[in-house]
């Protein structure tokens, strides 16, 4: 069972499940900003359930393109945050990063409950989750539910990784001191996106040292027990 392998006709459901995993990414980042008294979402028109409104070009072909690994890593625009303007600058502003991630680890947890209810009803079998053998009739609701636990967290875990412009780089500059937070921030900005490229060359040079792979291990554990089955 290799929950990695791709089949281009799942793209369907990669578009589907991304739809939802990155505009209420986004809109958890603005919607905890605006609760934090920033009215810089609000003003950017962030604020919305309205998904389409957080995508950004460039962040969406990239979970296109890596979804073809399996993976499906992406990101959506930059959510507009002055942490200035919230109540608590530094709890609110890692509250507010921090949204983002969780709500990807939630939705992967509401995609595997619905997943063991129909499950557990019979409505689905397992094997239209986890094909056990090329033979195996596509389903597209399996399919389905497969991306929705394994891309939303891919996408949180990809995200807490301390690499500018990710959201881990923030969460770990807001807990340094000053003035070591400064210079965090300094340098991520002026060098944050050499630095992702370079991870990403690194792992396409040598697929063993790739983010993607390295966080495989724990992407499969926690998926084991959302489904609960064991995963290979």
């Amino acid at each position: 069972m290799n929950g990695f392998d791709f089949d281009p006709q799942r793209m369907v459901p990669i578009i589907v499940v991304g739809f939802f995993a990155i505009g209420l990414h986004e809109y958890a980042h603005c919607k905890f900003a605006d609760m934090a008294g920033d009215p810089t979402p609000g003003i950017y028109g962030r604020v919305t359930l309205k998904l389409w409104k957080h995508f950004e070009p460039i962040g969406t072909v990239m979970m296109l393109l890596s979804a073809a690994t399996g993976y499906g890593i992406g990101w959506g625009r930059p959510a507009p945050i002055d942490p200035t303007k919230m109540r608590n600058p530094r709890l609110d502003t890692f509250v507010a990063v921090a949204a983002g991630p969780i709500s990807n680890l939630l939705q992967a947890v509401v995609w595997a409950l619905v997943a063991r209810f129909l499950l557990v009803s019979h409505q689905i079998d397992i094997d239209a989750i986890f094909p056990q053998s090329v033979d195996t009739p596509y389903s597209f609701i399996g399919t389905l539910f497969f991306y929705g636990v394994f891309l939303n967290l891919s996408l949180a875990f990809f995200n807490l990784f301390p690499i500018p412009p990710l959201d881990g780089h923030w969460l770990f500059g807001l807990l340094l001191p000053q003035p070591a937070q400064d210079k965090w921030f300094y340098y991520s900005r002026r060098y944050g996106w050499y630095i992702l490229l370079g991870f990403v060359f690194i792992g396409q040079s040598n697929p063993q040292l790739s983010i993607f792979r390295l966080a495989a291990p724990v992407i499969r554990g926690i998926a084991s027990i959302l489904f609960g089955v064991p995963l290979q």
